[in-house]
């Protein structure tokens, strides 16, 4: 047996924001807003705690969403640790999103590498976002979330591939989180089978006017954060979101919904237009505007 009982592992994993808008189930973004899960192995047994967000909720057992991906990471390397202790320290907001579970997943893939004393040699990262993106259901929020900064991603022959971008120095990322969730399946489960060529070719064509917005021409933010494919779909599941999404568009903010909501996501041009933004927040949701995470997610050093 290779996996390891000398010490720890420690992971960070940064929050992300699927889509931007156009860039439906490819584009996505990190955030510095992060959480940290330790894991080590033990002579036998499971023992789970967590603090922070959904520590109340989440469960402690075989389906804990980390221990999950541990087990799946573990059955690829072959391995089968005796028992595990896991430590979990949340500050991503559960059921907003702002890829949670993408988090958790990361974090037990790669808790499960770095306990496995050649993990990374038989695990490389290509094959870990093959994995993670395997275990989510798509690779939008898995991408950014181990590679960081702005990523495009994509799958072939059901293998989940990305690329990464950094983002222009003026973009300002502001998110605005609303006090209650939203169900992910519920607003993947209200998208038809099929859209207008009209609306499918207007949204392409914003998708690659986004990614030049981002990387360098922001003042095309605006117009290239226009959707037809996906956002207006979903309103019956986050009437709220898609209210304050248009009434940031009605002042000129390039606003769209984070992932699947019902978080609002606004990028901003600068400092000024951010400060606008807050101020234009619906009271009760909480606004911030975290940096982008360049790193993605990263092993630490073991707690001392």
């Amino acid at each position: 047996m290779t996996v390891s009982a000398d010490a720890p592992v420690r992971v960070r994993v940064p929050a992300t924001s699927a889509n931007l808008g156009p860039g439906f189930d490819a584009l996505g973004l990190a955030l510095a807003l992060h959480d940290e899960v330790t894991a080590r192995v033990t002579e036998g047994g499971l023992d789970i705690q967590v603090d922070g967000e959904g520590g109340e909720q989440v469960a402690r057992d075989e389906t804990h969403l980390v221990l999950r991906a541990m087990r799946a990471a573990f059955a690829e390397l072959g391995e089968t640790p005796p028992g595990l202790a896991l430590q979990c320290r949340n500050r991503i907001p559960h059921g907003r999103g702002l890829g949670s579970s993408a988090a958790a997943i990361v974090a037990g893939i790669l808790l499960a590498r770095g306990l496995v004393r050649d993990g990374r040699l038989r695990l490389d990262d290509a094959a870990v976002l093959a994995l993670a993106s395997e275990f989510e259901g798509h690779p939008d929020n898995v991408a950014p979330c181990l590679l960081g900064g702005l990523t495009i991603a994509w799958t072939v022959d059901g293998a989940a591939r990305a690329v990464r971008r950094d983002l222009d120095p003026a973009v300002v990322p502001v998110v605005l989180v609303p006090p209650f969730t939203a169900s992910t399946e519920r607003a993947r489960g209200l998208l038809p089978p099929t859209v207008p060529h009209a609306d499918a070719a207007f949204t392409a064509g914003r998708a690659a006017l986004l990614v030049a917005a981002l990387t360098g021409t922001p003042q095309a933010l605006f117009d290239a954060t226009a959707d037809r494919l996906h956002q207006a779909y979903r309103e019956p599941a986050m009437p709220e979101a898609l209210r304050l999404v248009a009434d940031l568009r009605v002042l000129g903010h390039p606003a769209v919904v984070s992932g699947a909501g019902p978080t609002v996501l606004v990028l901003a041009r600068g400092e000024v237009e951010a400060e606008r933004v807050r101020g234009a927040a619906p009271i009760g949701w909480a606004v911030s505007a975290p940096a982008v995470d360049v790193a993605g997610a990263r092993i630490l050093d073991p707690p001392r």
